[in-house]
């Protein structure tokens, strides 16, 4: 009897008492198999179906095959599945297994879930997207439409308690587990060698050290292959047989990979992450852990979303550990030192907080919820990958502005592929060639299909020609698909015009050496330059590999400039550059872009006034107003203004470079309507411009408060430097103001006279010129006697007259 037998007592009795339950059982328990089953004959059943979740869909149909052999029964009977390109259900079936993205669908198209009477959230605690919506919008609907609607959340490691607030306080049942001794033995981690390369010498290792079946935790697809290369090469055993599992391959390869191995021989089988959970691979007693996970991040300033690879989680790291003693006592080897376990982190990220969010918000906006706080997520999307999400629907006119679903947004829902493929599958039909479009997403979506040739049309062509099981199930997937979209008559399109209504931002253009490119978001990417799309100057680009700077260009097809300009003419941005020639003179360079890519460019020589006003408007704003020349009068005028501001700046406006920088529609705009040069701004004309900033009576004011002169008793004009460090000051020979009693003021303060020798060098600054007299005269006048011996040099120049001359000749 499977330990979870134990608790379904108290299963049943929770859920006939309430809507919802936690289970958390770890592996081995049983939960998948057996706790379906046991709630068929629950009265609040009736004859609603039992929905179960599970994350794969290899997984989905493992357990569905597994409890249809418990009933003796054939899958399609009382347990049937549904899980993508696949389906085995009838009128009998009272238990689907599906994935969770089917149950999105189905869902979203039935909010109430008519006939079915439990939704079990198998595998909970891998937290993928379509699990974290699932569970929110069922979450929803049986608040609002099926309050007898049951929920079960299973898991083998969860946080029981979080999931359980989110099912309004659901009770917890913990069931134990039943797993056989494990071993764990540390290889440790050499970084010298490749992932592949280590994970041969671990395999050869455990086959010499122990008995039974093999399962090696490889990141991915590539490294799988590599792996299984060397064995071959490597292996030269005939009891061994390698079975690689993975995603993208045809059913019939993953069955045999985690069918029993043949009497006599021993099986390894080089998996992903995909073998994890819910499934028992028989015969397996040794486990070779990488450490390593392969996992999508979304990245929203480029829109791509990039497979990187990572630490697993210590749950995921005893998870993997785990399968190796669900028959009987195991080992696992890790290729990490034993020390490295602690600092790994205690639960992956859930993929809402990494992924892309396109398709969550379209399905949000079908469910008619404005807002993802709407609904009970375990863990709320980030605001900004949100923002990013609806702002792509509305691009592609999914949505209205506030939110709402468009008539073309409601196709896209009902179609299910990512927004970005159901849009391109849709405007495809309209040109009638929905089916190749949708061929396209089939490609696209289910990696693997085609081959690994970059170029498109060639993938789509072995695509075609794919004899394979997973081959033909893609291609009348998307032929259902192509036959959901309205179909018209408009011309046809190209294979890149089709990529390009999906990825606008990924149109490449060439630059450079043979087979570099930049894509319309600015950033780089490049093929190889022996590849046939190095030659083009144009790509349509769908899938890229990350890079640091750049990254690899996987699948595109070629585009012509006439077609990009056919095929975006609504999102074209036509963008005016203004160029000043060597000389200054403005002209208008006019430049179509698709992003930051510049399709056309035109120039024109004589552009509006208008336009060039506004070009050297702005480029005073930028780089300030030393390219104006501004004459003695102006600047006198400015500095006049600034030293009556520092008394009374609420009278006096503020002409200082940046407060005219941000007045220039005030008084100088109306000049450059005029001028095809800023060297056409002639001193006089900006010393007019500039008293348009001061009004009439305070002009006056400025003429008798600070004159630009000061006249000596001599009679000479002497100019005023309102700039000068302590005030205003004026140079004037000391000669010329004997004589002078009362020191001279402007603007009601002292002028500070800078005294000169008859030379015209410096004796002494002063603000009180009868303390002068007084006081430190009879030094300078010593000193001055014997340097000037012609010049007057009077002991009380008080009362002496002011002069411009030397002493007469005797």
């Amino acid at each position: 009897m499977l330990p979870v037998e134990q608790i379904v007592p108290e299963l049943k009795a929770a859920l006939a008492s309430g809507p919802n339950a936690v289970l958390v059982a770890p592996p081995g328990a049983g939960k998948t198999t057996v706790v379906p089953l046991r709630l068929l004959d629950a009265p609040w059943r009736g004859d609603g179906r039992i929905v179960v979740l599970e994350p794969r869909r290899l997984a989905a149909r493992a357990a569905a095959a597994r409890m249809a052999a418990t009933l003796g029964e054939a899958v399609g009977e009382t347990v049937g599945y549904r899980v993508r390109m696949q389906s085995k259900v009838s009128a009998r079936t009272r238990i689907e297994v599906v994935t969770e993205g089917v149950f999105t669908r189905m869902i979203l198209a039935d909010p109430g879930l008519s006939d079915v009477a439990c939704v079990i959230f198998d595998e909970f605690h891998e937290r993928s997207l379509d699990a974290d919506l699932g569970l929110a919008l069922a979450r929803d609907a049986q608040g609002l439409l099926r309050e007898d609607l049951r929920l079960l959340v299973m898991s083998a490691t969860l946080d029981g308690a979080a999931v359980a607030k989110v099912l309004g306080d659901a009770p917890v049942i913990e069931s134990q587990g039943r797993t056989f001794p494990v071993e764990t033995r540390y290889l440790g981690r050499d970084d010298r060698l490749r992932i592949e390369d280590a994970a041969v010498r671990a395999i050869e290792k455990a086959l010499a050290e122990e008995s039974g079946g093999v399962l090696v935790f490889l990141p991915g697809q590539g490294e799988i292959l590599r792996t299984a290369e060397r064995l071959s090469e490597r292996l030269r055993r005939t009891d061994v047989l390698t079975a690689p599992l993975y995603g993208a391959m045809d059913v019939k390869d993953q069955d045999r990979a985690i069918a029993p191995a043949p009497a006599g021989m021993r099986k390894v089988v080089l998996a992903t992450s995909i073998a994890e959970t819910s499934l028992t691979l028989q015969g397996v007693r040794v486990v070779i852990d990488c450490g390593l996970a392969r996992v999508p991040r979304f990245d929203p300033a480029s829109g791509l979303t990039r497979l990187a690879t990572v630490r697993v989680s210590r749950a995921a790291a005893d998870q993997r550990r785990g399968r190796a003693g669900r028959t009987e006592p195991g080992v696992c080897y890790r290729l990490w030192d034993e020390a490295e376990t602690r600092a790994l982190p205690a639960y992956a990220d859930p993929e809402i907080l990494a992924a892309d969010l396109s398709s969550l918000a379209l399905d949000l906006a079908r469910w008619g919820a404005k807002d993802a706080a709407d609904l009970a997520f375990l863990d709320p999307p980030p605001p900004a990958a949100m923002a990013e999400a609806q702002a792509l629907l509305r691009r592609l006119e999914a949505v209205s502005g506030e939110g709402v679903l468009t008539p073309h947004g409601e196709a896209l829902a009902d179609m299910p592929l990512p927004p970005r493929l159901a849009h391109m599958v849709l405007r495809a039909a309209e040109h009638g060639q929905g089916r190749r479009a949708a061929r396209i997403a089939a490609l696209i979506t289910e990696r693997g299909l085609g081959g690994r040739d970059a170029h498109l049309t060639w993938r789509l062509e072995s695509f075609e020609r794919d004899g394979s099981a997973r081959a033909r199930d893609a291609r009348a997937l998307a032929d259902r698909w192509a036959r959901g979209a309205p179909h018209g008559d408009a011309p046809p399109l190209s294979d890149g015009q089709l990529l390009a209504l999906a990825y606008p931002e990924r149109v490449a253009r060439a630059r450079g050496p043979q087979g570099e490119f930049q894509l319309a978001s600015g950033r780089g990417a490049f093929v190889e330059a022996a590849d046939a799309l190095a030659r083009e100057p144009w790509l349509a680009v769908a899938e890229l590999g990350g890079g640091d700077r750049r990254d690899r260009i996987l699948l595109a097809a070629p585009l012509t400039e006439a077609e990009i300009l056919e095929t975006f003419s609504p999102i074209l941005e036509t963008e005016d550059r203004v160029e000043e020639s060597p000389g200054g003179r403005v002209r208008l360079k006019r430049l179509t872009r698709l992003g930051r890519l510049v399709l056309k460019e035109s120039v024109d020589e004589t552009p509006p006034a208008e336009v060039v006003a506004a070009a050297f408007a702005a480029r005073l704003r930028r780089e300030g107003l030393g390219a104006l020349k501004w004459g003695p009068a102006a600047t006198a005028l400015r500095r006049r203004v600034a030293y009556l501001r520092e008394a009374d700046p609420a009278t006096w406006p503020d002409l200082s470079d940046q407060a005219l920088a941000e007045r220039l529609e005030d008084w100088l705009t109306p000049l450059l309507h005029d001028v095809r040069r800023l060297s056409d701004l002639t001193p006089d004309l900006l010393d007019g411009a500039l008293r348009t900033l001061i009004p009439w009576d305070l002009q006056r004011r400025i003429e008798a408060e600070l004159p630009t002169h000061w006249t000596a008793p001599t009679g000479t004009r002497v100019q005023i430097d309102y700039e000068a460090e302590g005030g205003p000051r004026a140079e004037v020979r000391v000669q010329e103001v004997f004589g002078l009693n009362e020191h001279p003021k402007v603007a009601g303060r002292p002028l500070t006279l800078a005294l000169l020798s008859p030379a015209r060098r410096p004796i002494q600054l002063t603000q009180d010129l009868p303390g002068f007299w007084k006081g430190s005269w009879k030094d300078v006048r010593a000193e001055m006697r014997g340097r000037y011996p012609k010049h007057p040099w009077p002991e009380d120049p008080s009362v002496a007259d002011p002069t411009t001359r030397a002493k007469p000749r005797s």
